[in-house]
């Protein structure tokens, strides 16, 4: 089968690569669309040591079952579906509690790290365990399917949180997750949800997608400008932080109000320091998001039904072929593009 390979940071290749051993419990997908995450373009060139060469990548896809092991129950050739990005094992203690993102022994498609490597669906074809396989319904496009794993993060950071109705939301990263993020948010409950971002083209989107103010993070009198933006003055209810870096965790921290919750989604830092007294003194609530938590169907629905828009986020769809010069493209941070998604 054809893949794309990551032979060597910033080093990729179209190769003709094995077919994916199939386990009793497994399935086997043929890729049908598979989109490029940001963790894997920060992945290519080696930093976040997390995509360890050699590698095939890839874990927000979509396609058809074209075969099942002989103890699969639930699917059989010529089902349209998604999975998980995380294997989970469905057994350990976190997993018989539904946080299958807090396995044991998790692991993730299209990831190489010191603990395990499991190649993902830049590829013909991927096996995947059973259970973390969803059907979709037959007119879903494969195109949004590839984007369910994006919105689950979303959906899970705000299931976690705890939204009050009525409540105002600050979402400081307006990149693809912060898009998802402002419209999960405010389905969930908040009335208000406000942006802060650097690109005043994602503020513009974020504002047509559902945030009611957009702040430019580079603004040197952002903070004053976003508490003036909330009741009374006090801050946000809420901050959701979808970067990972330091300014925008601490603009996170300071935007919210005495007793309010700043949910972390971002992770590009391994490290951040944060201003402990605000936090302390203000009694603030730090919640870490990982991944996300069997949310698929939920997030099938709201695609579905439009509750959460998809399409404003896809810059291009392209044949796997393509995949080298996109994931050029998207590591130069070229104006303009989103999401990518790739067609084996």
């Amino acid at each position: 089968m054809e893949a794309l390979v990551l032979e060597h940071p910033s080093d990729l290749h179209l190769r003709d690569v094995p077919r994916p051993t199939l386990g009793p419990r497994d399935v086997l997908i043929q890729v049908r669309a598979c989109g490029i995450c940001g963790s894997d373009v920060h992945g290519y060139d080696g930093s976040t040591g997390r995509r360890i060469p050699p590698l095939i990548m890839g874990h927000e896809a979509a396609g058809e079952v074209v075969e099942a092991g002989p103890d699969v129950l639930r699917f059989a050739p010529g089902d349209r579906v998604t999975f998980d990005s995380t294997v989970s094992c469905g057994d350990c203690a976190f997993c018989r509690a539904g946080d299958v993102n807090l396995c044991d022994t998790r692991q993730v498609l299209g990831v190489s790290c010191a603990d395990y490597r499991r190649n993902g669906a830049f590829a013909e074809f991927v096996a995947v365990p059973e259970h973390i396989v969803y059907r979709l319904p037959e007119a879903f496009p494969f195109r949004k399917a590839a984007l369910i794993e994006a919105v689950s993060i979303a959906v899970h950071a705000a299931r976690i949180t705890h939204i009050a109705p009525g409540s105002t939301a600050v979402v400081v990263g307006a990149g693809m997750i912060g898009l998802l993020a402002i419209q999960a948010f405010r389905h969930f409950g908040c009335a208000t949800v406000l942006a802060v971002d650097l690109d005043p083209a994602k503020l513009e989107l974020a504002h047509s997608l559902g945030a009611d103010q957009t702040f430019l993070a580079a603004d040197p009198d952002l903070l004053p400008k976003l508490l003036a933006a909330t009741t009374g003055g006090q801050g946000a209810d809420i901050a959701v932080e979808v970067v990972g870096a330091q300014p925008s965790v601490t603009t996170a921290i300071h935007a919210v109000r005495r007793g309010g919750a700043v949910t972390l989604i971002g992770n590009l830092s391994p490290t951040v320091e944060i201003p402990l007294q605000a936090v302390v003194t203000r009694q603030l609530r730090l919640q870490g998001s990982c991944a996300s938590a069997g949310e698929y169907r939920e997030c099938i629905d709201l695609i579905e039904s439009g509750a959460i828009q998809v399409d404003p986020l896809i810059s291009a769809v392209a044949p796997l072929r393509e995949g080298p010069s996109w994931f050029s493209r998207l590591h130069a941070r070229e104006p303009g593009l989103m999401k990518v998604i790739l067609t084996p």
